[in-house]
């Protein structure tokens, strides 16, 4: 997510009331979670196991707990980076996220500052939210929702009951709650792409959920938060496909396949149906299984497995 303006560190710390270490006018130009964050970022951290990470990655600024609870571990701020001291990173990277996007809801079926394309049409039932951009030539099915700041671009098809822009499903355990990530990303459709219905693609936490060019996704796929598909990739009917993914261009995922997140499907790889990804799929290779692996040999596995029975009897 990028400020409407940029911000100093100083400025940064009034608004969640916080301490920090570094230079008063050290400049923050965004918010992202550790998996999106770029130069000018601030992420937050609050686990010992995380903190290298974060002061490691492009972030220039980081929302950090006190050195008194971060059980012993040594973190130094480095040069030209700045750190946010909070005794609670998570809660007060949501304040920031709020205080920049303020709640707002439209109350229209079509917000007044969405947009549509020349020979674009809108069925019936169709919610379109604040500052939604949809191009030319697509056709939005009836009672498609499409949460605010999504991007559909051109010759697009979107079936009907899908939803486009949903909440991440992020969240941080407590004794007594699960506490909600807020999510201030979008949903970014490239061209030419056809999304069947029911399907549901959630935004971004802090970046951008991305449906790459000539994708073709059939009924009830689910897309997490922060998943890259590429260009010309085909999804079956239950594809499940986790946060923080990339699928690379050409990729095909059979019927009820389940990705775990943060792993890359590669250049022309297949993942067959039922299988469940758990680790990086290379470019133009066949997975299957669950764990999933080299179909060949998981499918001599299972001939082998077949065989187990009478085996045994012989024994």
């Amino acid at each position: 997510m990028k400020l409407p303006s940029s911000q100093t560190l100083k400025e940064i710390a009034a608004i969640i009331d916080c301490k920090y270490e570094g230079a008063p006018e050290h400049i923050v130009t965004g918010l992202n979670e550790i998996h999106m964050v770029e130069s000018g970022d601030v992420v937050f951290v609050d686990h010992p196991k995380y903190y290298e990470k974060a002061v490691n990655s492009k972030a220039t600024t980081i929302l950090i707990n006190p050195p008194e609870d971060r059980q012993g571990k040594n973190i130094i701020c480095p040069e030209g980076k700045a750190f946010l001291i909070s005794d609670n990173p998570f809660r007060d990277y949501n304040k920031l996220v709020r205080h920049f996007q303020p709640l707002s809801y439209s109350l229209q079926p079509i917000s007044k500052t969405a947009k549509t394309g020349v020979n674009t049409v809108i069925m019936p039932g169709v919610y379109l939210g604040d500052n939604v951009t949809i191009g030319d030539n697509c056709v939005i099915h009836p009672n498609v929702v499409i949460y605010d700041n999504c991007h559909i671009k051109n010759n697009v098809i979107i079936h009907a009951n899908t939803v486009i822009g949903a909440d991440a499903f992020y969240y941080k355990k407590r004794k007594e709650l699960y506490d909600k990530m807020i999510s201030c990303g979008r949903v970014v459709i490239e061209n030419d792409v056809e999304i069947g219905a029911m399907c549901t693609i959630d935004k971004g936490v802090s970046g951008d959920t991305i449906i790459g060019e000539g994708t073709k996704l059939d009924n009830h796929v689910q897309i997490g938060h922060d998943t890259v598909v590429g260009k010309m990739c085909l999804m079956a009917a239950h594809v499940g496909v986790s946060g923080c993914v990339t699928i690379k261009d050409g990729a095909t995922l059979w019927g009820q396949a389940g990705v775990r997140s943060d792993v890359t499907i590669g250049v022309g790889a297949v993942l067959l149906a039922q299988s469940g990804l758990a680790e990086n799929l290379p470019d133009g290779k066949t997975f299957f299984g669950t764990p999933a692996g080299d179909a060949r040999t998981k499918m001599k596995e299972v001939a082998a497995l077949k065989m187990l029975p009478d085996a045994i009897k012989k024994l």
